[in-house]
């Protein structure tokens, strides 16, 4: 249990403490930011995300740096980003912040590349993370948050950055998965 894997369980243990400022109707009062309304705990949500995202980057850096990557710092890192983003997505639907279609494709994508890296490992084979996919990530990060802060700030000039970046990830998140299928379609062929 080394500081990155500890850095990737207080990401997990932070998903419950996000789930309940979403869930829970907490009367904390709002802000008025433009056309929209932000509640207050909303906000704290949002930046209890992004600082649970940027422990993504962190234990990631600090792994590598000081060579202290780990078969369960493997296993927890992806599931960690999964569950995640996954709740904030949910989460964004039921608070009818984003479109149910837009999240299921989202999911299904990691779930079915999750599923390629399970034979894969199965194999032997390791199959690393491509630049698209990080691309996919930033972008259902930055998507989430913009979405969670009510399109804070501009709301202020009617512009739907949120909605526009929930695209953009839905995009990224396509094209790299059928990326990687292609890429690695050798494993499900050569499998046993």
């Amino acid at each position: 249990m080394n500081v990155p894997n500890k850095i990737t369980l207080s990401r997990i243990f932070l998903i419950p403490v996000f789930i309940v400022l979403l869930s829970v109707p907490f009367n904390w009062g709002a802000w008025n930011i433009g056309q929209a309304e932000l509640p207050v705990s909303h906000f704290l949500a949002a930046i209890l995300f992004i600082i649970a995202s940027t422990t993504d980057w962190v234990d990631g850096y600090y792994a590598r740096k000081y060579n202290l990557v780990t078969n369960l710092g493997k296993f927890l890192d992806p599931l960690a980003d999964k569950l995640l983003v996954s709740a904030a997505l949910i989460l964004l639907v039921e608070m009818g912040l984003a479109p149910a279609w837009i999240v299921i494709l989202i999911i299904s994508r990691e779930f079915a590349v999750t599923g390629l890296r399970l034979v894969a490992a199965g194999e032997g084979i390791v199959l690393a993370a491509s630049s698209m996919g990080k691309l996919k990530t930033v972008t259902q990060i930055v998507a989430t948050a913009a979405l969670l802060l009510h399109n804070f700030p501009f709301s202020y000039i009617g512009f739907p950055f949120g909605t526009i970046m929930l695209y953009a990830a839905l995009f990224f998140t396509v094209y790299s998965g059928i990326d990687y299928f292609v890429k690695n379609w050798h494993v499900m062929r050569d499998s046993k």
